[in-house]
């Protein structure tokens, strides 16, 4: 197994590079923070639609989640992307996945974000 080493020249790749071992180790940070407050320190009983309404009351609650949901798409999109460009080599083929990879990324990141900064609770 070969593993991938910085990319020597500039640009979108070096980049790249960057913001996947930045955005991995914020993701593991604010993943385990979510993990301790909600396994942790409530307790999966106690998770429910008015536990999230109460959350969400607060812009910290929905920016934290913003947050996670932001960082984890576009890492795991970024990631696919990698993956397309070293397996997929016919450019046709790599043109098609990496439209649907970005479409679909575009397409939940919107409905995401979305539902978080739009969130109203229902009485």
């Amino acid at each position: 197994m070969r593993l991938r080493t910085r990319p020597a020249s500039g640009g979108f790749e070096l980049y790249a590079w960057f913001f996947m071992r930045v955005s991995g180790i914020l993701l593991i940070l604010l993943a385990l923070g979510h993990f301790g407050y909600m396994h942790l320190l409530n307790g999966v009983e106690k998770i429910d639609y008015e536990f999230v309404a109460r959350q969400y009351r607060t812009p910290f609650w929905k920016t934290y989640d913003l947050l996670l949901l932001s960082l984890a798409l576009v890492h795991g999109a970024n990631g696919a992307r990698t993956l397309i460009d070293d397996y997929i080599h016919a450019r046709g083929w790599r043109a098609l996945f990496l439209a649907a990879l970005y479409t679909a990324s575009f397409f939940f990141l919107v409905v995401g974000a979305l539902v978080i900064v739009t969130f109203q609770r229902v009485r």
